[in-house]
């Protein structure tokens, strides 16, 4: 509170001129800048102004040199009715920091106006019988002027029966009365001709006139006579029409007409007082016929008449206070006046956001006024040094990402029986600032492409979103191009930096690679821009696209065909010899299937179709051809399967020729079969590395799935055949599977095993332990 005080001691200062009203339009007033000390080249930057609420104000304030001018011309009559001080309160305000100066200027009368009387004649009619002595009220003259250029005197001219007397009743009301001074003579002068001048106070006075006859009537020489000398009475405002306020009575010792009395308002009763009461001639009740207001006037004088009927009226005065007695029946009067039009959410706590004035035009505790914020906001008030004045400050950090908009509720509440209270509803919005990154909707992403994808083609598309608006929330994207080794594939791919679809710039080959990973970045275009990254995931699916290629037999121009000889007393089971094949593919667009396209003996030969391996299935007998052709046809499982053939001579000899040539053939087949295997541990040896790092690369995404993903990727090992290690996964409702190296030919799928785990036979393990042997 103490600091509370010495800031506002140091923010808002008070100073006073006076002027002349009827002031020409641009007169200067005073320097506001420099009464205060305010530097002037600050005054245009920190928007200093004057804050009112009229359309027309009477004063200008110029920014450039802190003078304040006459903005039009200044009735003080018209602006300060009837008050004897005019004064002008103005509010000027200096923004960053917040300073409220208030600034007073006196408007000074002049006297512009001279006095007038209602009518410029007036007859009255007075009976000769009348007294020395007796009284005849006037209407009074007006002067708009206040103070000292008001009505001062009146004079009457100079005659034998009549003199003037003033009754002062304060706040410029004087009202003049004729008094007979000496008995009037109907017979001697019918009647008397006066001039009645009102002047008031200025240098040089002005005047006003007013013609006055006299008519003398006969007899009736006693006026009424009021029962009480003075009379008076509260009345609560806002008092019901027909309200009885009073009853006044008089009585007149006459007889007759003369002696009937009459009621009625005096000739100086303001035509403001006949609006909002009426008066019963007959009873004399003074009634209420419009409405009692205190904020307006809070205390009536009212000039009473009693008048008798006799041919020459006879009327006596008599005035009737009535004081008005406040009652709360106006709420407070809310204003606010917001220093711009948003605020942004990094103001700091303690930033002002409005200026509220209340005010209550009832008084004492009708018109004490408490001011309050509504809850839940980050809003709250402070009281100014000035009475009924308040601030709306910031008392915490804003958010616009949480709340754009805020719906400030002032409520004021007088301390009146029982209270009244305002409401005054406005809008503080909060401009955004870049304050929010990017965020993508998944984090990591996994794609799934198939190879032999068209170059320049969408193959997956992100997408971050922006919690900022406007500039703050418009999104580009790159791919990053560090050059390390997780973004060393994004050469092959291109992205829209509007939409976040990446193209992929060449054509994936499974064989080749089988997974990879970059990074995408997301950068907003706020001032300074905020950016994020994620990490996308990429796997290639295979394709059928590679044909089995035939590695035994081959000949030696490279063609799949060969030569075995086989001595004519085998026995059934024999093996002949045994093709091999290998397909790139994995899955079942590698398993190969062998089967005899064309056999010169169906009876001699079997081939094993998951083996290859050719056996003999009876002994040879003496009309058995010595030559046999076997043609192999070798295809994958792919949907659309591709194949090789190979072309076996089996030459059927004699067994001392077999023996002798199998030494020769031996050593060519040795050499033949070592170039082969040496082709052959080259090319597991990749397959293998390759693997490996698929493995790898999985286990660590399994790790770092959620537990949702982790029966997205089934592991199946110990393969026979050309479905060894592998890999099963799932992309939505399809189930794909990822194989590694090939082992021995023979291995099959066995329904319903665990996890589809390939199964060897056990008649192929013999087999195999056979031809071990």
């Amino acid at each position: 509170m103490v600091a509370l005080i010495f800031f506002w001691i140091g923010a808002s200062a008070q100073i006073g001129y006076s002027i002349s009203e009827d002031l020409k339009e641009g007169t200067v007033v005073g320097n506001i800048a420099k009464d205060l000390g305010i530097d002037l080249s600050s005054l245009k930057e920190r928007g200093f102004r004057i804050v009112s609420g009229s359309n027309e104000p009477l004063f200008q304030l110029n920014q450039n040199d802190g003078i304040l001018y006459v903005n039009r011309k200044i009735d003080r009559e018209e602006v300060c009715e009837r008050s004897s001080v005019c004064l002008i309160n103005l509010k000027t305000v200096l923004e960053n920091p917040l300073e409220i100066h208030y600034v007073s200027v006196e408007v000074l009368d002049v006297n512009d106006h001279s006095p007038t009387f209602p009518e410029k004649e007036k007859r009255l009619e007075i009976s000769e019988s009348a007294l020395p002595g007796a009284r005849f009220q006037l209407q009074a003259a007006r002067d708009p002027d206040g103070g000292i250029y008001s009505v001062q005197q009146y004079k009457l001219n100079q005659n034998d029966h009549f003199r003037l007397e003033v009754k002062d009743r304060g706040e410029d009301r004087k009202t003049p009365s004729l008094i007979l001074q000496k008995p009037l003579d109907r017979e001697a002068v019918k009647s008397h001709i006066l001039l009645l001048t009102a002047i008031d106070g200025g240098k040089p006075p002005r005047s006003g006139d007013m013609r006055i006859t006299v008519d003398v009537s006969d007899v009736n020489d006693n006026p009424p006579v009021f029962t009480e000398d003075a009379y008076s009475v509260f009345l609560n405002e806002n008092a019901n029409i027909g309200t009885t306020v009073i009853q006044v009575n008089a009585t007149d010792l006459d007889e007759g007409s003369n002696g009937e009395v009459v009621y009625s308002f005096g000739n100086d009763v303001e035509g403001e007082v006949l609006e909002c009461f009426d008066l019963d001639p007959i009873t004399g009740e003074i009634i209420v016929t419009g409405l009692i207001d205190f904020e307006e006037n809070n205390k009536y004088e009212i000039d009473i008449q009693a008048s008798d009927k006799g041919a020459a009226t006879l009327t006596t005065d008599k005035t009737v206070i009535i004081k008005i007695v406040d009652v709360n029946d106006n709420a407070p009067e809310i204003e606010v006046t917001s220093f711009s039009n948003s605020i942004s959410e990094d103001s700091r706590p303690g930033t002002t956001v409005a200026l509220i004035s209340v005010n209550d035009l009832d008084s004492g505790l009708n018109g004490k006024v408490v001011c309050s914020l509504t809850e839940d906001n980050p809003f709250k008030l402070t009281p100014s040094l000035q009475e009924s004045m308040y601030s709306v400050v910031t008392k915490s950090p804003l958010d616009r990402e949480k709340q754009p908009e805020y719906d400030l509720t002032i409520v004021a509440k007088d301390a009146g029986q029982p209270s009244l209270s305002s409401v005054k509803t406005f809008s503080v919005v909060v401009s955004d600032v870049n304050d929010n990154s990017p965020e993508f909707s998944l984090s990591p992403y996994t794609f799934y492409v198939t190879e032999n994808n068209h170059p320049g083609a969408s193959v997956f598309c992100v997408s971050a979103s922006d919690r900022d608006i406007n500039e703050n929330a418009i999104i580009s994207y790159h791919i990053l191009r560090d050059g390390g080794d997780d973004n060393k594939w994004a050469s092959f791919l291109n992205i829209n930096s509007e939409n976040g679809n990446i193209l992929a710039l060449k054509s994936f080959d499974f064989e080749t690679l089988k997974t990879f990973k970059f990074q995408v970045v997301a950068t907003d275009s706020g001032t300074p821009s905020l950016s994020s990254n994620v990490t996308i995931n990429v796997f290639i699916l295979d394709q059928n696209d590679n044909a089995p290629v035939i590695l035994y037999p081959v000949s030696a121009n490279g063609s799949a065909g060969g030569v075995e000889e086989i001595p004519r007393n085998v026995n059934a089971g024999h093996l002949v010899t045994k093709v091999r094949a290998y397909d790139a593919d994995i899955g079942y667009n590698g398993w190969l299937l062998f089967s005899m396209q064309e056999v010169t003996d169906h009876s001699l030969f079997a081939l094993d179709r998951y083996t290859g391996q050719i056996r003999t299935l009876r002994s040879f007998t003496e009309t058995d051809e010595a030559e046999h052709k076997l043609v192999i046809l070798v295809k994958d499982n792919g949907n659309v399967s591709l194949s090789a053939t190979a072309t076996v001579i089996i030459n059927v000899v004699e067994p001392e020729e077999a023996f002798a040539a199998s030494d020769v053939k031996s050593a060519v087949k040795d050499e033949e079969e070592n170039s082969v295997t040496f082709y052959l541990i080259i090319t597991l040896g990749s397959v293998s590395a390759l693997f490996i790092i698929s493995i790898f690369v999985l286990i660590v995404m399994q790790c770092s799935n959620t537990p949702d993903d982790s029966s997205k990727y089934l592991q199946d090992v110990n393969y026979d055949g050309t479905l060894c290690h592998s890999i099963q996964y799932r992309s939505g409702d399809k189930r794909y599977m990822l194989v590694g190296p090939r082992m021995s030919i023979g291995s099959t799928i066995v329904p319903g095993s665990n996890g589809n785990t390939l199964v060897v036979p056990d008649h192929r393990r013999r087999a195999s332990g056979e031809v071990r042997s």
